[in-house]
């Protein structure tokens, strides 16, 4: 895969990299940090030698350069290596950790527990628009994503089957984190109607065949692997009564259509919706986590079902957007927004859709959604 400059920079000190596989953790901090030493933990020799005797790791960095970097890809693979290094950060060993991983759920099982807020966490995210600059193609990312692995392919039909096939198959079976692979793929399937709608937890029960509390662990499983997350709503000094159910999401738009079962009776316009929404949202999480001010992202519905898709707010963020799959604007498009900025004045709205021109229409700005993609980040 090709190394194209991310919008991440380095953070001052030891820190985790968290991200899903293939979005690029591993060639960042080979391109950023050239001279570190590496711990593979994917690689099966090390992988080997680390679980027999993590306390290996200290006679290394007592070999390592003072001021030096010790890299260690996918930490989660051998959870007892932390309690080493929560001693060398602990002894001040005169070296930073950048430690990768793609399942926060191994790394909360540990005894150091992400080292007890010693290093930061930094969230490693698909690539965004403006990271492939004129290579961008909207109508690609929709079909196939934005992953790394998967847009840098010569065949990205097939690298995203079989990287969405393989990581499940990896990161879900393989660590035995299930017992019935039928009946997590089953469940998988079913999830995907969700995407970018209220979730439901008993329609995925009955629609997968599976216990209301196995959905319950199989979707926190789904978010400790970072294949997904929750959405939840916005609250703050509400006036109205609003739904409880927090939204869910697949991390990326090609790792939902590559899940999402489709034939000659779905709506293929309602399903690229889905996937436009997803796509917003994908980036959505980028900015919020690279502008590493404390915004947050949600959504808003009132019990009454009036919806805004995503709402911005931080110490100087507040921003309502809502995303349509059409070219036209109609006053419906926007009656939510009105909605929105009747209770939060102060506001700014968006509306997000497939045209080509910039408008401001009762105070919303209307605004096309590819050229809003390419300039978010």
């Amino acid at each position: 895969m090709s190394i194209r400059p991310r919008i991440l920079r380095p953070q001052q000190g030891s820190f985790f990299l968290l991200g899903p596989r293939g979005t690029g953790k591993t060639l960042w901090t080979r391109s950023v940090f050239p001279d570190a030493i590496v711990v593979d933990l994917l690689d099966p020799a090390q992988y080997l030698l680390y679980s027999a005797r993590p306390e290996r790791l200290r006679e290394l960095v007592q070999g390592a350069p003072e001021g030096g970097t010790v890299v260690i890809d996918e930490v989660q693979k051998v959870p007892r290596i932390l309690e080493v290094v929560h001693q060398l950060i602990t002894d001040a060993f005169p070296v930073r950790f950048i430690l990768t991983g793609s399942s926060a759920r191994k790394l909360r099982r540990g005894d150091v527990n992400l080292l007890g807020g010693r290093a930061t966490r930094v969230h490693f995210h698909p690539y965004v628009a403006s990271e492939l600059g004129a290579d961008f193609s909207i109508e690609k990312a929709l079909e196939f994503g934005m992953v790394p692995v998967v847009v840098e392919s010569i065949q990205p039909s097939q690298t995203l089957r079989s990287y969405t096939s393989l990581y499940i198959h990896e990161e879900v079976f393989a660590e035995a984190l299930v017992r019935s692979a039928e009946q997590f793929a089953r469940f998988l399937e079913a999830l995907s109607f969700s995407h970018g709608e209220v979730l439901t937890v008993t329609n995925i029960a009955r629609d997968s065949g599976v216990g209301r509390g196995t959905v319950e662990s199989y979707i926190t499983i789904i978010e400790d692997l970072m294949l997904g997350f929750r959405l939840p709503i916005f609250t703050h000094h509400a006036k109205r009564h609003l739904a409880q159910h927090p939204k869910f999401y697949f991390f990326d738009t090609g790792v939902y259509r590559a899940i999402r079962p489709t034939g000659p009776l779905d709506d293929a316009h309602a399903i690229q919706g889905h996937a436009l929404e997803g796509l917003v949202a994908q980036h959505l999480r980028a900015w919020c986590d690279l502008a590493d001010d404390g915004r947050k992202l949600y959504y808003w519905r009132t019990r009454s079902n009036v919806e805004v898709d995503f709402v911005v707010y931080g110490p100087s963020t507040f921003e309502a957007i809502e995303v349509k799959n059409t070219t036209t604007v109609r006053p419906r498009d926007l009656a939510a927004l009105v909605s929105f900025r009747e209770e939060y004045p102060s506001a700014t709205a968006r509306l997000l859709y497939r045209g080509t021109e910039r408008l401001v229409r009762n105070g919303i700005i209307i605004e096309p959604v590819e050229s809003w993609l390419k300039g978010i980040c």
